[in-house]
């Protein structure tokens, strides 16, 4: 029986890619990338010259049976997404858990993923956090924000730069103007930026500054 491991990519910088990662990836038999082309230049900056196949979020359900057969026939499968660790907000999870059905030995890497430097640099409380991801755009969102406005722990949430105005205007009217909250983008990235303050600050500043990038919002949880 071979085996399956979760392989972390860079979310910024190329040099955050460990050492061990490249050296799995070299010896897999069969590299699982989210978008082949994105990953392709990943892989050809560290001369990886694996075989390659797409498994995204489109087709993980077709292929999810045939990469388990392919694995208990003794391969060695990788996956990767196109940054940061398979299964946060990206494909992954799926593929896991129908290895850890059949008996597959699952192992994922340490190493980038967004939420985490988010959180740290933010200055909020860490030690106990709530991960978020993605908030739903339109079903169950106004109940999903209404069930968080409560929660006592710091929240993380991924965000598009394209929707992260509105966000924070709901998360104002959510959880009110004076929470405090921050926005990192393009981490680990040459414009690297957090910017800390209550959420109607963050409001005002990114009404006159067009976000760009990934967008990782940290706010703190209620004071009870």
């Amino acid at each position: 029986m071979g085996k399956l491991y979760i392989v972390p990519t860079p979310v910024g910088n190329l040099n955050d890619m460990t050492f061990r990662a490249i050296q799995v990836l070299k010896e897999a038999d069969l590299i699982l990338a989210e978008d082949t082309r994105t990953s392709g230049i990943l892989l050809k900056h560290f001369e990886i010259k694996n075989a390659m196949q797409s498994h995204h979020k489109f087709n993980e359900h077709q292929t999810v049976e045939n990469v388990v057969k392919r694995i208990l026939d003794g391969e060695t499968i990788a996956l990767i997404s196109d940054a940061g660790t398979p299964g946060i907000s990206d494909p992954g999870f799926l593929l896991a858990r129908e290895c850890a059905r059949a008996g597959i030995e699952v192992q994922c890497l340490p190493g980038p993923t967004a939420f985490v430097p988010a959180l740290v640099a933010s200055g909020l409380p860490c030690d106990r956090f709530c991960f978020e991801g993605f908030l739903p755009q339109k079903k169950g969102r106004a109940t999903r924000l209404k069930a968080l406005s409560e929660e006592e722990r710091t929240l993380v949430f991924y965000e598009s730069p394209y929707r992260l105005l509105k966000t924070l205007t709901q998360f104002t009217e959510s959880f009110g103007p004076g929470r405090q909250a921050a926005v990192a983008r393009e981490i680990s990235k040459a414009h690297e930026e957090t910017v800390r303050g209550t959420l109607a600050e963050l409001v005002e500043h990114f009404t006159t500054n067009e976000p760009r990038g990934e967008i990782v919002i940290v706010v703190a949880g209620i004071d009870k």
